[in-house]
């Protein structure tokens, strides 16, 4: 005689994840990037299209996910005055962190000095200029690049701040709609499902896309280019693991308790991802995916994270400190506390915006000391070199900034389950990687009930 257990259908086999060979071939292709620039350099720079292909494959899905999580996060909720606290938060955090690595930056390279003693050539200057004339913008024209032409531009132009404002509106527009603007947010949330599935199949280019960008970046640079600035190199990799592993660690432990470590062992791959292209910005539909899995509610993941790679960009602050006391330092005019303040502040507003693309924080920096020092721009060409090498620590700060951010101001609003939380990050609740979402979820269970009064919730 067969008991009730012996007749139930037996559970379906758990689907196996093969992605982890994936990631194994990105290092594997890591080191036989560095393997080619540095035995035929020539041929290693030829491949700096594929490496670049790959990256510009990943920002073609930004801002549609940025659009959908966005309006998914704000239209969801029904009081306005909710999103409101959480974006002034952000925003209000992310200030304060800018400040706190301006200001370790500013410690570091005043007792390294690293820049003593560097010449200066005609050839440095011209290519510090032509970083100016390429990318400077004033302020006037970044606060009008925000608003696009109309608004299928924001998308089709690839603008992070035009997409963010776009899905704002569109957001507090559902909100307003109420009931009627269910079916929308309904249609949403499955374009959001396809443009996942779409970045999962992206993601298997990703070994061919890290070794034509290490190649490259190792074949043009070379080793005798690094020997010169290796202490501004390990200076600025030391500042910003202090930062991440003394401030970050310290906020996220005594605000979340939850430990650094587990949650980066978490981000492992998206940290992989960014190693290999020096681009945080290829990791940010990811974050978005595993915020939300992690347990942090669509509205404070839909604000923090868009608005955190524009707004809250530590590892650009830091950069942007050491790199132009280093300028200073090797031009001969060494600047004293209060020349640097007053540049560095201006820095802080110029740095915004510079979202986290491959040599955005050169750019910025460019044009940061065009409009308050000009003097300075001479000295640009100095680090052009290692330039590339600096923003893989940039974007892994920025990257990490960003993650912790999400997660505090999670748990500052109530918006984060640390029932979920602990279970995903112990492995209980596996990041389904076929997908990037959560598939065992009813499609409109994060759309509130008519007339009710229910808000975004994990389920």
């Amino acid at each position: 005689m067969t008991s009730a257990a012996d007749r139930a259908p037996a559970a379906p086999p758990a689907k196996r994840d093969r992605t982890h060979y994936l990631y194994i071939a990105v290092i594997v292709a890591v080191a036989l990037g560095i393997a080619v620039g540095l035995a035929a350099p020539d041929f290693a720079v030829e491949l700096k299209p594929i490496g670049t292909g790959f990256v510009n494959l990943i920002k073609m899905m930004i801002s549609p996910i940025i659009f959908c999580t966005i309006v998914l996060g704000i239209g969801s909720v029904r009081k306005a005055a909710k999103v409101g606290a959480v974006g002034g938060i952000a925003l209000g955090y992310f200030l304060a962190m800018s400040l706190v690595a301006l200001g370790i930056g500013l410690v570091v390279g005043n007792i390294l000095e690293p820049g003593s003693g560097l010449a200066l050539t005609d050839a440095v200057k011209d290519a510090g200029h032509a970083q100016v004339d390429a990318e400077a913008k004033d302020t006037t024209e970044f606060l009008l690049g925000i608003i696009p032409t109309t608004i299928v531009s924001a998308f089709t132009e690839g603008e992070v701040l035009q997409t963010l404002l776009i899905a704002v509106l569109a957001g507090f527009a559902l909100q307003a709609m109420g009931p009627a603007g269910q079916p929308v947010l309904r249609g949403v949330e499955h374009i959001q499902r396809l443009v996942f599935r779409i970045l999962a199949m992206v993601m298997w280019a990703a070994p061919i896309g890290a070794f034509g960008a290490i190649a490259a970046v190792v074949g043009s640079a070379g080793l005798d280019a690094l020997k010169s600035l290796a202490v501004l190199m390990l200076g600025f990799y030391v500042t910003c693991f202090l930062f991440v592993f003394i401030v970050l660690a310290a906020l996220l432990r005594v605000v979340a308790g939850l430990n650094i470590l587990t949650l980066f062992k978490y981000l492992g791959r998206e940290f992989l991802l960014i190693l290999s292209t020096s681009s945080s910005e290829s990791a940010l539909p990811r974050l978005i995916a595993k915020m939300e899995h992690l347990g942090v509610s669509k509205p404070v993941v839909g604000i923090t994270v868009p608005t955190g790679y524009s707004f809250n960009l530590d590892g650009t602050m830091i950069y942007m400190t050491m790199a132009s006391l280093f300028i200073a330092d090797a031009m001969g005019t060494p600047m004293s506390v209060g020349e640097q303040i007053p540049l560095l502040l201006f820095l802080l507003v110029a740095s915004k915006g510079a979202a986290g693309v491959t040599g955005a924080g050169l750019a910025t920096l460019a044009g940061g000391l065009q409009s308050h020092k000009p003097a300075l721009v001479d000295g640009i060409g100095l680090i052009v070199g290692i330039d590339r090498f600096m923003s893989e620590a940039r974007a892994l700060t920025n990257f990490a900034g960003n993650a912790v951010a999400t997660v505090l101001i999670g748990t500052w609003t109530k918006e984060i389950d640390r029932e979920r939380v602990d279970q995903v990050l112990t492995g209980q609740l596996p990041f389904d990687e076929t997908t990037l979402l959560d598939e065992d979820e009813s499609p409109h269970a994060e759309i509130p009930e008519q007339g009710g009064e229910k808000e975004l919730a994990r389920a």
